[in-house]
């Protein structure tokens, strides 16, 4: 699977929407995120040793930055535990 048909976001797969919603929710609730900060959610294949072969990845662009962690899980087996993990990292940079 390539482009567009390997992103389950593309293909608007329901559970997988709801629970990119739940994610975007829990990191501007988590990073205490301003209304105008940008929260993106995908998922992607992961290439790095070790990784599975899906990996979430959650951007954050506010106040002229971008921020960009990712949690080794397919999105739909992310929780709001592995968010709060991931955001409390100071590289994770949205203190």
């Amino acid at each position: 699977m390539t482009g567009a048909s390997a992103n389950p976001l593309a293909r608007g797969a329901s559970g997988v929407v709801a629970k990119a919603r739940a994610i975007k929710e829990w990191t501007r609730a988590i990073g205490a995120l301003p209304d105008d900060a940008v929260v993106s959610v995908s998922e992607l294949s992961c290439t790095l040793p070790g990784c599975p072969p899906r990996e979430t990845v959650i951007l954050v662009m506010h106040g002229g930055k971008t921020h960009q962690v990712s949690i080794h899980k397919t999105m739909l087996d992310v929780t709001k535990d592995d968010v709060e993990l991931v955001l409390s990292v100071p590289a994770a940079g949205l203190d």
